[in-house]
């Protein structure tokens, strides 16, 4: 008998075998699991040097918000319980609180979320202020979730993309729309963050763009943005075309080009009525581009995302500068790259990659065609007006 006791004290689960127990049966997504090991919580020293200013601090922090809105709707799907809930673990040790969830009215799925710097639970941790750097309030958003309450809708969006690069008729747009340009109105455009994954980058570009277009700028950080569409590719064509028409009249004899004032003034210029209106009103593209300039981080063996890294011109490659400004005529943003040889397409398009402790990430100066073409339309010229010249 004694042996049997013996035997029955040593099997008895002890503390640590509770926990070691509890871990191996955590779920794959739970911030202890698949979280990032070397990102630390706010706290007093954040006062003197906030870890916000760091790059990597934040690109790891906004990436975990997108985390969190991917598990608040399986969190839903799963039926689980405040106490058990995944999503949660994802922005409190950052010190943020749910404010708001987006709601697709087609099938009442969490595409977004708006999270909040929560200033109690900061001031539990001797956190006096809010960190230089840190954002009040985050819009994140989602991407496509292959689960069958969700995939009808999300694939809807992914063809809409696909068919005509533009979301603009999808009811995620307005709503994200909405609920940007409300906490911007609320904190200032200056203490926004919009961020998005995959299919949600798509939006949140396109929705900062909007609000951009509003004279509203908010920080934008898109994690593998779509970049393929079959509208691009007809856009593609056409260019080609106009390229070998352009090409065919540059082999015509060239002469000036003369324009006429409504007061009648005749205005000569071999360049034509472009540097006309350009002398005219004067080139805002270098001051107005300065405004807004979204973050993209793309990884090359991501065919979603990867056609970002073409560029319109020569490619600059240096981690030293920023691409916050206009070369050639083209618009720039901050495109991060990541390569590592050839990856499979779930761990090149996955957002996990981006809070990796192994990340090696290279900032591309570079013309892209893409993103320029994306951006254009925010600062083309406005359109002239009668006036006289002086």
């Amino acid at each position: 008998m004694a042996k049997i006791g013996a035997a029955e004290i040593t099997l008895a689960p002890t503390k640590e075998n509770a926990t070691a127990l509890v871990e191996e049966e955590a779920h794959p997504y739970a911030f202890h699991v698949s979280g990032p090991r070397n990102v630390a919580s706010p706290n007093w020293r954040d006062l003197i040097n906030s870890s916000w200013k760091d790059p990597n601090h934040k690109r790891t922090v906004i990436a975990c918000f997108i985390q969190a809105v991917y598990l608040l709707e399986i969190d839903k799907q799963e039926n689980r319980t405040e106490e058990s809930a995944l999503a949660p673990k994802w922005w409190i040790p950052f010190k943020y609180k749910l404010t708001q969830t987006l709601i697709d009215e087609r099938d009442g799925s969490i595409y977004g979320a708006v999270l909040e710097w929560d200033r109690a639970a900061a001031m539990a941790d001797l956190v006096l202020i809010r960190p230089s750097g840190a954002p009040k309030a985050i819009l994140a958003l989602r991407g496509t979730l292959l689960k069958s309450s969700t995939i009808r809708r999300d694939i809807e969006d992914d063809l809409r993309f696909l068919a005509w690069e533009s979301l603009k008729g999808s009811v995620r747009f307005k709503g994200a729309l909405e609920a940007l340009r409300s906490v911007a109105g609320s904190y200032g455009s200056s203490n926004v963050c919009i961020a998005g994954h995959s299919l949600g980058a798509g939006f949140a570009l396109q929705v900062g763009k909007a609000l951009a277009k509003e004279g509203i700028y908010v920080d934008t950080h898109l994690f593998n943005p779509p970049s393929v569409s079959l509208a691009m590719s007809v856009r593609n064509i056409g260019e080609k075309a106009i390229f070998a028409w352009n090409r065919f009249k540059s082999m015509l004899p060239s002469s000036s080009v003369t324009q006429t004032s409504d007061e009648g003034q005749k205005i000569t210029s071999p360049m034509g009525f472009k540097n006309w209106v350009l002398h005219f009103y004067g080139d805002k593209t270098s001051s107005e581009l300065k405004k807004w300039v979204p973050h993209l981080y793309v990884n090359n063996s991501d065919y979603i995302c990867c056609y970002y890294t073409d560029p319109a011109g020569t490619v600059e490659n240096n981690a030293n500068k920023e691409n916050s400004g206009p070369i050639n005529g083209q618009v720039a943003a901050k495109l991060f790259v990541m390569s590592k040889g050839k990856q499979k397409f779930l761990e090149a398009h996955g957002l996990q990659q981006w809070w990796s402790d192994d990340l090696e990430l290279q900032m591309s100066l570079q013309n892209s065609k893409l993103i320029s073409r994306q951006l254009r339309s925010l600062y083309s010229l406005p359109a002239p007006q009668k006036t006289p010249l002086q």
